[in-house]
């Protein structure tokens, strides 16, 4: 089954109230609300694009140990996904998928990392729980997300919604900002260029990890 099957499907029990996704159906029509608001801001658009210069990172992975995307680049291509957090299901689906993809990219010479605002200790629990062999790098405060032009914060109505739920992102993610990433993927070259960009203000909607290897293999001709 491909990724955005799985999150359709997911999608559908999630909205039908199926256990063990019971969320009140007072839930669906404020978070469609909010998804509807970003997507026509634009924000999107903002974000880096195919040829831009991504910006220089260095950022902790779960272990406290600094990672550095020069370091990285220096290696080969690096693929790069954002995501909101351990929370988020649709998140945690993609990276499974991109776990399963990752013996491809690696064979065509690039790493692969993500990248969430979430404290170390969830990044360790992502990473145990979805058995990922690439690492979890913590953004406080989305500071490269916005580097990226990822970052968005979310509107009042949806932070009520978030505390109603018992989703406390200050918790979470070590700071009151409440703001997320924009889910996206990207893959830079050794020289840091964006050689592809996906970036969807529609967090159920991921591109499938095999969009990306076409780059690749161009890289390594």
């Amino acid at each position: 089954m491909s990724l955005q099957a799985r999150l359709d499907a997911f999608k559908a029990d999630f909205r039908a109230g199926r256990p063990p996704y019971n969320a009140p159906a007072f839930v669906h029509p404020i978070m469609e609300r909010a998804t509807e608001e970003l997507i026509a801001s634009g924000a999107s658009d903002r974000a880096l694009q195919v040829g831009d210069l991504a910006p220089a990172f260095t950022l902790n992975d779960p272990d406290g140990h600094k990672v550095a995307s020069s370091e990285l680049l220096a290696r080969g291509p690096l693929v790069i996904s954002f995501y909101r957090g351990v929370w988020c299901p649709y998140c945690n689906m993609e990276l499974q998928a991109l776990e399963a993809a990752r013996p491809e990219y690696e064979a065509a010479g690039a790493s692969l990392i993500a990248i969430s605002p979430q404290r170390e200790a969830n990044s360790r629990r992502s990473q145990r729980e979805n058995k990922l062999g690439f690492p979890i790098l913590s953004d406080p405060g989305n500071q490269v997300a916005a580097a990226f032009g990822l970052r968005f914060a979310l509107p009042d109505y949806l932070v009520d919604l978030y505390r109603q739920l018992g989703n406390n992102l200050p918790l979470v993610n070590g700071d009151d900002s409440w703001t997320l990433p924009m889910p996206a993927r990207f893959v830079l070259s050794p020289q840091g260029r964006v050689l592809y960009r996906e970036v969807n203000p529609d967090y159920t909607q991921r591109p499938e990890p095999e969009a990306l290897l076409a780059v690749l293999t161009r890289q390594t001709a």
